[in-house]
């Protein structure tokens, strides 16, 4: 048996910069973190050498690998040269949908995990390049290179979305006294409602070229810049004020992102003393994730109730082999 862990993100800052339509015109950027909330893939050798068994929502077993109906298994194994004779089974800690890149940390841990399958190295850089390959170009997926860098490579990066396609993952050194009270001063909340992205994220897409979308994605690159700089001289009262920024401008980009009920959320968590936030992912639903210090966030998840509170730590090391047990595939 071989299980890769491999883990979710949270991007603070920047994000819909890293759309092609985007970055091509422009440098991308966003600054992120990975988190202690992961996806798990596991594979055995299936008792049939003939027949390939996936099992996640659903389980699928098939003699030939192009009748596997889940598209990204489909492709991983593909493009790894899996064939059959093997199980493979995914477990997450956070459902799908939810705003956090389950689906780039599937397909990252995926082909982690047959790599080692077939006994080959591989770098994080080149898990990410290959997720991105199969999502974004293979299956057509409306979405950037973000979600699958954060997986692929973890802990708290800027990442650059270059005009040529290539793309560069500078870690941030910054106090671990400040790391860890950023930690502590992040609040994050369920509001539910999981969805699928890509209606909306076609609708960023479609727009990213336009001229007013267009500078708004270069003005939350700016706030990448800020947001780094804040870190490194230690001045974490601006990472909320910088938040709310981003979180303004990103509902410019699409009709979709917020509604009603979650920028009421978001104003109540304000009003409890948070110094800003934002809704995970493309938006819709999901996480809200707020900055909001110590002494405050008592009275923040009081207001909030009956919101679930989720609590979080960051991840240091990115798509992990974690356990390999030798078995001739």
């Amino acid at each position: 048996m071989i299980i890769t862990r491999t883990p979710f993100r949270i991007s603070f800052v920047g994000g819909g910069s890293d759309m092609e339509t985007f970055y091509s015109r422009h440098q991308g950027a966003v600054l992120s973190t990975s988190i202690n909330k992961y996806m798990y893939i596991s594979t055995h050798k299936f008792f049939f050498p003939d027949q390939i068994r996936v099992k996640y929502s659903l389980t699928e077993t098939v003699s030939k690998l192009e009748d596997l109906k889940h598209p990204l298994l489909r492709e991983v194994m593909l493009k790894t040269g899996v064939q059959g004779g093997i199980e493979i089974s995914s477990i997450a800690d956070i459902p799908a949908g939810t705003g956090m890149g389950s689906s780039s940390s599937f397909t990252v841990g995926t082909l982690h995990n047959l790599y080692a399958v077939k006994r080959q190295y591989v770098t994080h850089e080149t898990l990410a390049r290959e997720a991105c390959e199969i999502e974004i170009e293979k299956l057509g997926e409306p979405i950037g290179k973000q979600d699958q860098y954060a997986a692929a490579f973890g802990g708290l990066n800027v990442i650059y979305f270059n005009p040529d396609g290539s793309v560069r993952v500078d870690p941030l050194y910054i106090k671990n006294e400040v790391y860890q009270q950023l930690q502590r001063n992040l609040v994050m909340f369920y509001v539910g409602n999981q969805r699928k992205a890509s209606d909306i994220l076609t609708e960023q897409k479609q727009k990213a070229s336009q001229t007013e979308q267009f500078h708004t994605l270069k003005s939350m690159v700016y706030l990448v810049s800020e947001l780094r700089d804040s870190l490194y001289k230690e001045r974490l009262e601006d990472f909320g004020k910088i938040l709310h920024e981003n979180w303004i401008l990103k509902q410019k980009l699409a009709s979709q992102i917020s509604n009603s009920e979650i920028e009421k959320i978001y104003q109540s968590g304000l009003s409890c003393g948070a110094g800003g936030g934002k809704l995970l992912g493309a938006g819709g639903g999901g996480f809200m994730l707020f900055y909001c210090e110590e002494k405050k966030q008592q009275k923040l998840t009081d207001h909030l109730k009956p919101l679930r509170k989720f609590d979080f730590a960051f991840d240091r090391e990115g798509s992990k082999l974690i356990y390999y047990a030798d078995e001739e595939f």
